[in-house]
């Protein structure tokens, strides 16, 4: 990859779609991960304004504290940066309690992880209304369009996804070019969803690298049979996670009613 040329590629692209859409520049939830840290460089790039918004949900302060270096970083570093603080854990912890108990204790569990998802991408929009900013999406292929490993109407619901044509291995080599944090490159990725230190990897079952090869190699319309061992372990797991979550990879259904019924 012509890491160079890529980041200037996707920083002119930036700037040309959000002055085309007549806005001011971007807000971006910052979650001390590779992701929001690559966008939210690349955003700040473009010289336009940057919103940064660090959104706690009974999180890991390990997961915070990366945030917030990284946020300090982009304003030694960039133009044009602010970030804001919402505290979303009370907000979290509210409707929680409003909420009726139900049997299946491990279904509760995901569908509050996913609404930690739907509560930030809540607030990213309220600010973006109000001060006429794009959200800024920070999935990557792989998570994208792979495996789907994102909350539909969470961190799925953007503007516009600048990284979303990158694997993970190659958000991790524009990381390095930018000059993000070592802890961030450093630190295991995790969706951050569930107060824990869990990752990705942990939750999937495979790391990016092996699901990234596991994609490649369904592209080629690869079967499972053609492989043995791990191989064949984590190329079930890209297909059952992509089949599983194809819902949020292609455009909502619709209805057509027949013309002879209208």
């Amino acid at each position: 990859m012509q890491t160079e040329k890529v980041v200037d590629y996707i920083v002119n692209w930036l700037k040309d779609y959000a002055t085309k859409a007549g806005v001011k520049g971007f807000v971006i939830g910052i979650s001390g991960g590779i992701d929001s840290a690559v966008t939210s460089t690349l955003c700040a790039k473009t010289g336009l304004q940057l919103l940064c918004l660090e959104m706690p949900i009974h999180q890991a302060p390990s997961q915070v504290s990366r945030a917030l270096n990284h946020i300090n970083w982009l304003q030694e570093n960039f133009d044009d940066v602010r970030m804001t603080q919402v505290n979303l854990t009370p907000v979290f912890d509210s409707l929680v309690a409003s909420l009726p108990a139900v049997d299946n204790e491990e279904d509760r569990f995901m569908s509050l992880a996913n609404t930690r998802a739907r509560l930030r991408m809540t607030s990213l929009y309220y600010f973006a209304a109000l001060e006429k900013l794009l959200v800024a999406g920070t999935g990557n292929k792989v998570e994208d369009f792979g495996v789907g490993f994102y909350t539909k109407y969470g961190d799925g619901g953007v503007d516009l996804s600048p990284i979303a044509d990158l694997l993970k291995t190659e958000v991790y080599e524009i990381a390095k070019y930018l000059g993000v944090n070592q802890e961030i490159i450093d630190a295991q990725p995790t969706d951050g969803l569930w107060g824990d230190d869990r990752t990705d990897e942990d939750q999937i079952g495979a790391s990016y690298p092996e699901l990234e090869w596991a994609m490649k190699m369904s592209e080629e319309g690869k079967t499972a049979d053609d492989f043995t061992g791990r191989q064949q372990e984590v190329f079930n797991i890209y297909k059952r996670f992509n089949t599983a979550n194809k819902h949020k990879m292609i455009p909502i259904p619709v209805c057509d009613i027949p013309s002879e019924l209208k």
